[in-house]
């Protein structure tokens, strides 16, 4: 008996590692908002747990700025995680020019900055092309993400509003408020500033200890950072910047301006109300009170007009807010999406 349990913990392990493998969909050339095409487009993603016989169980979830669905996958896909695998078919789907789906650094035909300029609603585009045309899912249970995949969940409300059940940003926002604006333009600034960058052209990463300085100044706040950090730690962390080569300063840029142009009203000649009226999905925010990368405003501005639930992660963790208030993320997405589930089940009585 023990060698059995043995074999099938071997076997159980084998299947859900093969269901996380990275894999890619070859999309063709593929069409963007302004008219150009990325040639030989090819999307990433990885699958987890088990898709139901009616294919009603999935949820998107795509990838935040400069984020891999590895790294996705760590801490927040899996059993009894905010997209519980015990429960759920997870798509996890790497973004457009994060180096695992066609960028700017692996593009055959389109390297470097001759990569055209992309908008999320060509990363919800590629992701739509992805479900449909090559993994034969016509509707999904929610799509949520986190930061960048927040904004992308926002551009999915109302680029495909009939696709969901569920819509569940989590530190995003529909459009970039101007303190979001200011400091993503001083990072691409950063970058083409240094004289590494060569026009993209560089032999290594520009703007090492830049990126790391924006990401230590933004990503938390002064009062965590503080309590996390001695004056030791913070040198040392800064010494090795040097050496760390980061995101590839390239696929930065263009995932950065797709976040700066990002306006979902844009659709609506500039009226978030319209926006807000072409929305038919049961729609969940999640904010941090104290974020510095994407200020809550707009966030908390949209859900009033949808009459949507706002959840408020308040702590000093600020961006990070979400994986140090885990707990309170976690149950909030479960009620929702278990609500869901005992509305249509009280209806089909």
């Amino acid at each position: 008996m023990k060698r059995l349990s043995v074999v099938v913990a071997v076997l159980f392990t084998t299947v859900f590692s093969f269901a996380q493998e990275q894999k890619f969909a070859d999309i063709g050339d593929f069409k963007l908002e302004s008219g150009e095409v990325i040639r030989e487009c090819r999307i990433g993603y990885r699958t987890f747990g088990k898709l139901n016989a009616d294919k009603s169980n999935v949820i998107l979830f795509p990838t935040w700025a400069g984020g891999t669905t590895e790294q996705l996958a760590g801490g927040n896909i899996g059993p009894g995680k905010i997209a519980d695998t015990d429960k759920y078919y997870v798509i996890a789907v790497d973004a457009l020019s994060n180096g695992v789906s066609t960028s700017p650094s692996n593009s055959t035909f389109q390297s470097r900055m001759k990569f055209p300029k992309i908008t999320i609603r060509d990363m919800v585009n590629t992701q739509h092309h992805l479900l449909t045309n090559m993994l034969g899912i016509t509707h999904v249970k929610a799509v949520m993400g986190i930061s960048m995949g927040g904004m992308q969940t926002f551009e999915w409300m109302i680029a495909y509003p009939d696709f969901m059940d569920n819509a569940i940003p989590i530190v995003g926002t529909p459009r970039q408020d101007t303190y979001d604006m200011l400091h993503w333009q001083a990072q691409i600034d950063a970058i083409t500033n240094d004289p590494a960058w060569k026009n993209g052209e560089y032999e290594e990463n520009p703007a090492r200890v830049a990126n790391a300085q924006f990401g230590m100044l933004l990503l938390t706040t002064p009062e965590n950072f503080n309590k996390t950090h001695t004056r030791e730690q913070l040198a040392k962390e800064l010494a090795d910047a040097k050496n760390s080569p980061g995101q590839d300063c390239n696929n930065k840029i263009r995932q950065t301006e797709a976040m700066m142009t990002l306006d979902i009203a844009k659709h609506f000649g500039g009226s978030m109300e319209q926006a807000a009226r072409a929305v038919k999905a049961k729609v969940l925010v999640i904010v941090a009170t104290h974020d510095h990368v994407v200020t809550p405003g707009p966030a908390r501005e949209f859900a009033k007009l949808l009459d949507a639930p706002v959840v408020e992660l308040t702590g000093d963790c600020g961006h990070q807010a979400p994986g140090c208030e885990e707990v309170k993320v976690k149950a909030a997405i479960e009620h929702t999406l278990t609500w869901a589930d005992e509305f249509i089940h009280t209806i089909a009585k």
